[in-house]
């Protein structure tokens, strides 16, 4: 099947599982049903594909929909940030020594395999280091899949769940952007989200349109909302793109990985839901917000999700930054001078 078809077929099937999960009355419907679908389709051999070209432009919308929820109002409650920062950095170590030690004892695992997979994120720096040192590149790739698809889930539950009622988070203004204004903002993005990812920052595109739209909106150059009818679609999209990760993956090499990144994700998803309740706790914001922030999943899909769920995304969006450049210093730390030499 030509590429532009298996984009438009992974998109349906998308929108067909954010209508079902919608129906369904499923949180976070616009990530949750795409997620699933496309990854029961991948799984059968049905095409999956996001190609990276949407999958940035994507992220540039949905930064620019976070900024237009920033205020001044959320800038104030930044003070308690500090340390809720310093209990993530000390989450995501122990993250990784618990659950790259499981993986070890439990399976078997040699240790620089054990330590990708259990790696909380940064999945291209992970899967680089395991190309170059020589390790299980199935094992490593479908655990981080089954922890991202995992998290995709089982977040909005968990807040749903556990984490209180979350303040509404609105946007600047209750208007729509008009046409013209929206395309400069996201084009101002795009460029921004380039500069960003020459220089090496994470998440880049995501951080472009966050930071331009939150400039634009705190300074009152820009008023306004982005429209339905861009941002349903780039939700419907980051959900299938998540499903689109198990595409390819053979049933054999899924059983064989699965249980191991059932298990190592149980033990993150615990480790990271102490550490939301004492940061929470100790800091006085909602535990449904800090449960998205300390959650080790994707930067984009969990700022998405903080939009979805209503929680300040600019402190969502910061601590999961910080969760990838903790990431690039803990994982040669823990693999020790084989990383090194890599």
């Amino acid at each position: 099947m030509q590429p532009l078809l298996k984009t438009l077929a992974t998109l349906l099937l998308g929108g067909v599982g954010a209508f079902a999960a919608t129906r369904l009355g499923l949180p976070a419907p616009l990530i949750i049903g795409p997620a699933i679908l496309v990854t029961i389709a991948g799984l059968i051999g049905l095409p999956a594909q996001i190609p990276s070209l949407l999958r940035d432009c994507v992220f540039v919308i949905l930064g620019c929909v976070m900024g237009a929820g920033v205020t001044p109002q959320v800038l104030q409650a930044a003070y308690a940030w500090p340390l809720s920062l310093v209990l993530l950095v000390l989450c995501v170590a122990a993250i990784m020594a618990v659950t790259a030690r499981l993986l070890q004892k439990m399976f078997g695992q040699d240790r620089l395999t054990a330590v990708l997979s259990s790696a909380p994120g940064h999945l291209s720096f992970v899967m680089g280091l395991g190309a170059d040192s020589g390790g299980n590149m199935a094992a490593i790739s479908i655990i981080q899949s089954i922890r991202l698809l995992s998290l995709t889930l089982i977040v909005p539950i968990f807040v749903t769940a556990f984490g209180h009622a979350l303040p509404q988070v609105a946007a600047s203004a209750s208007t729509v952007l008009a046409p013209v204004i929206l395309l400069v903002l996201l084009t101002i993005a795009a460029a921004a989200g380039i500069g960003l990812r020459r220089v090496g920052m994470p998440a880049a595109y995501l951080m472009g349109g966050l930071l331009i739209s939150s400039a634009a909106h705190i300074s009152g150059l820009v008023e306004g909302t982005i429209p339905a009818w861009l941002s349903v679609p780039a939700y419907v999209a980051m959900g299938s793109l998540i499903g689109s990760r198990f595409a390819g993956v053979s049933l054999h090499d899924l059983g064989q990985y699965a249980l191991a990144g059932l298990i190592s994700t149980f033990a993150t998803v615990a480790i990271a839901a102490l550490g939301a309740w004492i940061a929470s706790q100790a800091t006085g914001l909602p535990l449904g917000q800090v449960l998205i922030a300390f959650a080790p999943g994707g930067v984009e899909t969990m700022s998405a999700l903080a939009l979805l769920m209503h929680a300040d995304p600019t402190y969502v969006a910061a601590h999961h930054v910080l969760r990838l450049f903790v990431l690039t210093a803990l994982i040669p730390l823990f693999l020790g001078r084989r990383a090194r030499r890599s």
